[in-house]
């Protein structure tokens, strides 16, 4: 792969290359035209991992994903800063770092209501035996987009169909926060080992177009190689999930600041010597906690600049395989694993968090209980003046987001995905106790 392609300035369903502009540039257009979309807008009602807490302190989808964006803009800085002297004469350090950051604002814009237990919500809906009958019609990747929904897939979709221009570019991104933004840049026929994929059948047309106009590589198993500043989006995922999911857990008193003090010393390594007075015992440990939280992620960055330079030859041929915090320093190694093993025994497991998530299970069952065998019905009698009175009500509902007579079924459904996996996790769960006859006035 070459940077003079994969930091072109063209726009995806926009047609042209523009020139040199004055003010902002053509990535900061891209951040902002992310920033002001209603996708991402409602994130700031989306679970980050602890469903409808209480607690303000505690991270929604939107406060996360800034976050994200942050960490990511100094990693694309720092690598622009590296390797200065391999990029186009029009690309400054900075652009690097606002094309991280515009991905890492859009990384979870597809995230349905309650975040991951949505997700596993929708696929087990579609997986039931008795819900077969739904999808009989469809295709057999179509039936797996269902069976396997991804959030990654669905933001795909929003930036590059849904938002703003309908079917005819979405947020006409250009190609490389487009292909930063895309982790898994493939289909669902060619999971990797994870499962994972960042593309639906609908968007096929867009993935082939976005390879070809970033000069991505294609493997034998059939997946693109991704684009290089995507591994820098994944790293500041990862950094802010792995640490601040444990700063969450101790605002709600799951775990003590003692359980993450070691962690986050690991992960410092040689910072640990920078760390100030802060540490005293008259300061307060959620003082403690930020003060070592700011010293552990600056090692972090700068173990992953390093980790990019090492292995720039190998991800601009399309080899490099995992992931960037894999190839840092042992000690950031070793902290990151016991970070996610500390989340994963005792932060995931909390009682009040499973409680709610299966609270949240029955609110999507309940919406697609509803959602699809409208579509369904849409699908088999072609035309809205047939249809029952209960399925005209949830098209009304939909308003202008409603699928169209004739289209396909798998078309129709997608459409009915979007606009459930649209909701806040506030809305999902009044609208689930409307049309499941318990809302207000209706017991």
């Amino acid at each position: 792969m070459h940077w003079d392609k994969l930091l072109t300035t063209e726009r995806y369903g926009h047609g042209f290359i523009s020139g040199q502009e004055l003010g902002r540039s053509h990535y900061h257009k891209d951040q902002d035209r992310i920033v002001f979309s209603a996708a991402f807008r409602k994130l700031t009602g989306k679970t980050q991992v602890h469903p409808l807490a209480i607690n303000d302190q505690i991270h929604t989808r939107l406060i996360h994903s800034i976050e994200v964006g942050s960490v990511g803009r100094s990693l694309g800085i720092k690598v622009g800063e590296r390797i200065a002297r391999d990029l186009p004469e029009w690309i400054e350090a900075d652009d690097l770092g606002v094309i991280v950051q515009s991905a890492c604002f859009a990384h979870d814009i597809g995230n349905p209501p309650f975040g991951h237990a949505g997700e596993y919500a929708i696929q087990d809906w579609f997986k039931q035996s008795r819900n077969a009958w739904l999808t009989e019609p469809l295709s057999e990747p179509e039936r797996a987009d269902l069976k396997g929904f991804e959030g990654n897939a669905q933001g795909f979709r929003i930036v590059s169909q849904l938002e703003y221009h309908l079917f005819h570019g979405g947020l006409r991104l250009t190609y490389p926060t487009l292909g930063t933004l895309l982790k898994y840049p493939w289909t669902i026929e060619h999971v990797d080992a994870k499962g994972k994929f960042s593309c639906f059948q609908s968007e096929r047309r867009v993935l082939d177009e976005l390879a070809s106009k970033l000069g991505l590589i294609k493997g034998h198993r059939g997946q693109y190689s991704r684009h290089p500043l995507s591994y820098l989006m994944e790293a500041a995922d990862d950094i802010c999930y792995a640490i601040i999911d444990l700063e969450d857990a101790v605002e709600l008193h799951i775990l003590d600041y003692e359980e993450v003090k070691p962690i986050l010393l690991t992960l410092c390594g040689e910072r640990q010597m920078e760390i100030p007075e802060l540490l005293h015992d008259d300061v307060a440990p959620h003082r403690k906690l930020a003060a070592l939280r700011g010293r552990a992620m600056q090692a972090i960055i700068d173990s992953i600049v390093d980790a990019f330079e090492t292995h720039l030859p190998a991800i601009m041929c399309g080899e490099f395989t995992g992931d960037l915090l894999a190839a840092t320093s042992e000690h950031v190694v070793e902290g990151m694993r016991q970070a996610k093993s500390l989340a994963r025994n005792k932060v995931f497991l909390d009682s009040a968090k499973t409680e709610t998530e299966l609270g949240a299970y029955h609110i999507i069952s309940t919406l697609l209980d509803v959602f699809i065998p409208a579509g369904f019905e849409l699908f088999e009698k072609k035309d809205n003046h047939d249809l029952s009175y209960r399925t005209k009500r949830v098209f009304d509902l939909m308003g202008g987001d409603a699928p169209m007579p004739r289209w396909a079924l798998y078309e129709i459904y997608q459409r009915q995905l979007d606009f459930v996996t649209g909701m806040t996790d506030n809305y999902s769960g009044y609208l689930a106790r409307q049309i499941g006859g318990t809302g207000p006035g209706l017991v």
